[in-house]
């Protein structure tokens, strides 16, 4: 069977994760390109991957089937306006995962017609565990749509969006969530050494206990409530501890943070926007 050819435009960490996802999936080195102003990042990529790198972003939009744009934000617009020449030439799916690039833009620099998915994957990515929401623009095909999610599903969880305005709230909540529970883990593990425990069996212990209750509630078909309740005994230790979280009125407390994020996503786009 064929293999298209996938070309990145950015080698950082997140393209980095992907291509690595690909490439343990049994996806080709050899279709892959990727291009980067940082040398040294290409070089390592080339040795670790055995992918194709090139210098010049206009040689990867020349060969890919699907272009990945992996650089930051801020960067987008002039990359997009300088490969706008030659994807006006090409049938090809462009796959931005720049937070806060809405597709209008995308449209706007590369060109109305340009089938776009946009993509917000997270951190956890580097582990092959990523959270990734996806939306697609008219123009984009059946076949592209399947290999847009194949790419980013080398790294972990997709789910499409019908309304891309929720992008906004998936920043909010995956893009930003892994900084979240990085804080909660934190304070558990700082907790835990003020009452006596090593910082290494702290650290240990609060790791696992994250693990162990992301991996239940993935595999269980109930909700978190009822998870929680499940092992809150009445007059027991954890109820005692929920019951200090909820007079701090710790669930106001998050949802206004999310709320925030959402706010931020939304300002940022408007800054990144139309040029």
């Amino acid at each position: 069977m064929h293999k298209p050819t996938l070309g990145f435009i950015g080698a950082g960490n997140m393209a980095r994760s992907l291509i690595g996802g690909l490439i343990t999936d049994g996806f080709p080195p050899g279709n892959i390109y990727a291009s980067d102003r940082t040398q040294e990042q290409l070089d390592a990529l080339k040795q670790h991957f055995a992918i194709e790198t090139v210098s010049d972003n206009i040689d990867v939009a020349e060969k890919a089937d699907a272009l990945v744009l992996a650089v930051k934000p801020h960067v987008v617009h002039d990359v997009a306006t300088q490969i706008a020449a030659t994807i006006a030439e090409r049938d090809i799916v462009v796959i931005s995962i720049a937070a806060g690039i809405r597709e209008a833009d995308l449209e706007h620099w590369i060109g109305a017609d340009t089938a776009i998915v946009r993509a917000m994957p997270n951190t956890p990515a580097l582990v092959q565990s990523a959270a990734t929401a996806l939306h697609a623009n008219p123009g984009v095909s059946d076949e592209q749509r399947d290999l847009a999610e194949s790419i980013l599903r080398a790294v972990g969880l997709t789910l499409w969006l019908d309304d891309e305005a929720l992008m906004d709230t998936v920043t909010a909540l995956s893009g930003s969530g892994p900084a979240y529970f990085f804080l909660i883990m934190e304070i558990l593990e700082s907790a835990a050494v003020d009452l006596g425990l090593d910082s290494h069996a702290a650290r240990l212990l609060t790791m696992q206990t994250a693990f162990g209750a992301a991996k239940m509630a993935l595999e269980s078909t109930e909700d978190a409530a009822v998870l929680r309740q499940r092992v809150t005994s009445p007059g027991g230790t954890t109820e005692r501890a929920l019951g200090i979280l909820d007079a701090g009125d710790l669930r106001a407390l998050i949802t206004a943070a999310i709320r925030a994020a959402h706010d931020r996503s939304r300002e940022l786009a408007e800054q990144l926007g139309r040029a």
